[in-house]
């Protein structure tokens, strides 16, 4: 598969070829059940991109061809078929949670009123919270917490971009936005209103010294959105970044670990 997707992805005209077309989808399938992903944890605890699966899933689209979806009063038209069989899969899904096929949801993830977008992984017992959005080929973790109105951004191009990580046990507060590829560690917490991009500076204030992260939370990192001066020629301005203000305690009970972080550091979520 990876072969026919590499060739079709230099010379398009491949994309009217059969076999190009099955491999394509086949790859969707296997993303769609779990078995390929657009980027996997190795056993160092660093992330690898599959790149050319990243690829099948843009090839996909000049594939498929617009048709009309309706159910029950709504109407859409799009190229994606949605997801179905959450019972088999063993998902809870409330109206009006919608998943695209090719997206991998784990038995025992609760989706809320929110989206999941193709080539995204949604790890088991992880909440989707209301109005949460999971983009194209973002990797959510186990017992993770997507709280309502988070933005998890999508990563397609460039190919050799890692998309959104957040990893295992990471709580998100309400309307925190995480995009470009900006990886959440292990537990870590995000206060409501986080913003992290790429370029966005993360600083841990808990020492006497600040240090500062780009592109990274740190494992069991509490974080909450801050802003620094910047001089510009007009002047001095307010730039947003995050704070980290101290560590999630390593509990076997992560529940009450999370709990005792927020009341602990007053963190709003």
């Amino acid at each position: 598969m990876k072969v026919i997707i590499e060739k079709a992805w230099e010379d398009r005209s491949l994309l009217a070829d059969k076999n190009t077309i099955e491999a394509i989808e086949l790859v969707i399938e296997e993303i769609d059940k779990g078995r390929l992903r657009v980027a996997e944890p190795l056993a160092d605890g660093s992330w690898q991109v599959n790149e050319w699966v990243k690829k099948a899933v843009v090839l996909y689209f000049p594939i498929r061809k617009m048709e009309t979806i309706e159910v029950g009063p709504f109407e859409f038209h799009d190229k994606m078929a949605l997801k179905t069989n959450y019972k088999e899969l063993g998902v809870r899904v409330v109206p009006h949670a919608v998943a695209r096929y090719g997206a991998y949801i784990a038995s025992g993830v609760i989706m809320m009123p929110s989206y999941i977008n193709i080539g995204a992984f949604v790890d088991s017992g992880t909440m989707v919270d209301t109005w949460a959005t999971v983009g194209s080929c973002a990797q959510i973790g186990k017992d993770v917490h997507l709280s309502g109105g988070v933005g998890i951004g999508g990563v397609l191009e460039p190919l050799q971009a890692a998309p959104v990580i957040i990893e295992d046990g990471a709580f998100i507060g309400s309307r925190c936005i995480v995009v470009e590829g900006v990886r959440v560690r292990k537990e870590a917490v995000l206060g409501a209103n986080v913003v992290l991009t790429k370029s966005t500076k993360i600083i841990d204030v808990t020492g006497d010294n600040p240090v500062e992260y780009k592109g990274e939370v740190p494992e069991r990192s509490v974080v909450i959105p801050g802003s620094y001066t910047k001089k510009f020629p007009a002047g001095d301005y307010q730039v947003p970044c995050a704070l980290i203000i101290g560590k999630r305690k390593a509990s076997t009970d992560l529940k009450t670990s999370l709990n005792d972080a927020l009341r602990e550091h007053n963190v709003a979520v």
